[in-house]
């Protein structure tokens, strides 16, 4: 999702990589769960996500989409993002005692917070959003420990490239006058990374299934 940011405003005004300490700590969350009962449907989900989520509840696209997850139109893209409780009331895999019940699963966006990231060059790097989180007297943690995220190096490139092959598309979709041009590559984005299922065999088999993906959708989309 593109953002008009001022880092000056919302950061500590550094930028971080996955070896960098950060005051981000909150001991895991203990006794608080606000960000998930505040969070509004701006959880957009990434093909890795969705691989996440199939595995660890053993469903499939079309099953998340009857509870669990809806879509919306990001910059010009149909992408899916998780759905929230009725009357705005938090996420809806928030359980009775405030604890996320997909937690070794939940999305990057979840697994980031409050850090974000800002893209250029063909890279990102981590900021620090200083005012998303409440948590009193946090703690310095690295980066890639607070991600949590097994083979990192390739998940952060998948990150990148998944990134700016969308901001690609999402580029051309703006300048598209034709509506049915739209419509047909939109679906087949939501189809080829989304509904499509993915093999959930063991969790390294995602990056090949993706990157096989990737290259027929760049050929697809140049024809």
């Amino acid at each position: 999702m593109e953002r008009d940011i001022d880092l000056k405003e919302i950061s500590d005004g550094r930028l971080y990589t996955a070896n960098d300490m950060v005051k981000i700590d909150c001991n895991d969350c203990a006794g608080c769960s606000e960000c998930c009962r505040v969070v509004a449907d701006t959880i957009i989900l990434d093909p890795y996500d969705i691989f996440q989520l199939e595995s660890v509840l053993n469903t499939d696209f079309e099953a998340l989409m009857v509870e669990r997850i809806e879509l919306s139109v990001v910059d010009g893209t149909i992408l899916p993002h998780l759905k929230i409780r009725d009357g705005g009331k938090g996420c809806t895999f928030l359980n009775g005692d405030g604890r996320c019940m997909i937690h070794g699963a939940r999305p990057g966006f979840c697994r980031m917070f409050p850090l974000g990231r800002i893209y250029e060059n063909g890279d990102f790097k981590y900021f620090l959003q200083v005012h998303e989180c409440s948590y009193p007297n946090k703690t310095k943690i690295k980066v890639k420990k607070w991600l949590g995220i097994p083979e990192l190096p390739r998940y952060e490139q998948f990150v990148k490239d998944w990134h700016f092959f969308l901001k690609k598309v999402q580029e051309r979709l703006a300048e598209t006058e034709n509506d049915e041009i739209v419509k047909s590559i939109n679906m087949h984005l939501l189809n080829q990374f989304y509904v499509k299922p993915y093999r959930t065999i063991r969790e390294t088999d995602f990056y090949g299934q993706f990157y096989e993906r990737l290259s027929e959708s760049k050929k697809a989309l140049e024809g």
